[in-house]
């Protein structure tokens, strides 16, 4: 009998971790919008409980996601995530901004983990367990599957959030990213200051905050 898509990915990240130690999966979103944060989570699960239809964020609708969120926070053994704005991803670059955030959320868990699967090819730096870069880990390994999921629900409720301060911008709607609407508002409008000045299309309008 075929295991259910949830114990496969279970088992994947077992075979990765290699058994024994608390397995924390950590993921992100927002690396590559325009405008908006980024934001890392990190996930302790409770293999004791039903995963059915966790998976990549990426490939799950909206509506599905805040049902799996939701389950996620009640059923998981730890959660946490952290937010990393725009101007400190103009400072440091989003990958830096990224992996900083990642070691934040990892150290907001109210259980240390032993070990660490971080989505992507990037180990974390000043982590000091154990680690593991995955990648496609979204796809691969359920903790990091849960990981995207919350860190995808929580940037879109700051996003549908910030479209109320900025509402020329459509932000409830593309999230940030470089939609034609987007591009055609930033024309408009000029940058916000939510927008990431580092990132070329951004910056080559050479227009001043709003």
């Amino acid at each position: 009998m075929t295991l259910p898509r949830w114990r496969q990915l279970a088992l994947a990240e077992a075979r990765i971790a290699g058994g024994g130690a608390t397995v924390a999966g950590v993921d992100e979103a927002g690396r590559g919008p325009l405008a908006g944060p980024v934001v890392a989570a990190a996930v302790v699960l409770d293999l004791s409980h039903d995963w059915d239809g966790v998976g990549d964020s990426k490939t799950l609708s909206a509506a599905r996601r805040e049902v799996l969120y939701a389950r996620v926070l009640s059923r998981s053994r730890a959660f946490a995530w952290c937010v990393t704005g725009a101007r400190a991803i103009d400072r440091d670059n989003i990958r830096r901004a990224t992996l900083a955030s990642m070691l934040r959320a990892v150290q907001r868990l109210a259980i240390a983990p032993g070990i660490v699967l971080v989505d992507g090819i990037d180990r974390v730096p000043g982590l000091t367990c154990t680690q593991h870069a995955v990648v496609d880990g979204d796809a691969t390994c359920l903790s990091i599957a849960a990981a995207s999921i919350v860190a995808k629900v929580v940037r879109d409720r700051i996003m549908e959030r910030l479209d109320r301060v900025y509402p020329q911008y459509g932000f409830a709607r593309h999230k940030g990213y470089g939609t034609p609407e987007h591009l055609e508002a930033l024309r408009a409008h000029g940058p916000c200051p939510l927008h990431r000045m580092s990132y070329a299309p951004v910056s080559a309008l050479e227009l001043p905050l709003g």
